[in-house]
């Protein structure tokens, strides 16, 4: 049976984001991502925004970046950032409850979720998985992670994303249909949380098309922002 000291074929890294105010670093370990959680967000995707069940989907932990210049992804014409407040965790569990979800979270950040919009629409129409439209290389950068503890109140709070400088996102985080602790709770249901997991929370409407040379600036109020250009 291995054990801590058999020797592995090649080692691996772990992907990891800085914290604000802390010399440590943010080990991650999975990126699971709620789909279509702001009401016109899914009804610009031709969905009913009611309070179904939510649904996920995951990306690669090495999917997260933090380079400010990203050469533009293969495979696509119709690439789409979607702004998300990202909720990094700091303790595990299964089963949790809403009531005290927010005791697992180590801490927030803001995150663009790249997604190859055209594949996704191929993906859709053929019932295929949606893993290459949203899985790829660099498809999360995320800013550093702000400490829960010196984090206020999130829920009135502003996030937008710009591009070249014009607004294109821009929502508030009570917009939400499910809220966070209400998504922290489902998804614990389906798959235990650990630490070092990574929960992209949705994205407001707005979600449209960018070129090579556009600049991509993201921001959450009270949490954070990111800085981008693709090449």
């Amino acid at each position: 049976m291995p054990t801590s000291s058999t020797p592995t074929l090649f080692p691996l890294s772990v992907p990891t984001l800085p914290i604000q105010g802390e010399n440590a670093r943010f080990p991650v370990r999975r990126i699971w991502c709620v789909g279509q959680n702001y009401a016109e967000h899914s009804r610009e995707m031709g969905s009913n925004p009611d309070r179904d069940p939510p649904f996920f989907f995951s990306k690669p932990a090495d999917a997260v970046t933090q380079n400010s210049v990203l050469p533009f992804p293969p495979q696509t014409d119709n690439l789409h950032p979607e702004v998300e407040l990202v909720v990094a965790i700091g303790s595990g569990g299964a089963d949790i409850s809403p009531d005290t979800a927010l005791s697992h979270i180590y801490g927030y950040a803001v995150g663009l979720d790249m997604t190859r919009r055209d594949l996704q629409a191929t993906a859709k129409k053929t019932g295929r998985p949606w893993s290459l439209a949203k899985g790829f290389d660099a498809s999360c950068p995320v800013s550093a992670i702000k400490p829960a503890s010196h984090t206020p109140a999130l829920t009135h709070s502003a996030i937008t994303l710009t591009v070249n400088g014009e607004i294109r996102q821009s929502g508030k985080i009570d917009d939400m249909i499910w809220s966070i602790p209400e998504i922290i709770s489902a998804l614990s249901r389906s798959v235990r949380l650990e630490a070092g997991d990574l929960i992209m929370t949705g994205t407001p409407a707005g979600v449209s098309r960018i070129v090579k040379g556009d600049r991509l600036d993201a921001k959450c109020e009270n949490i954070g922002e990111l800085s981008l250009t693709y090449i």
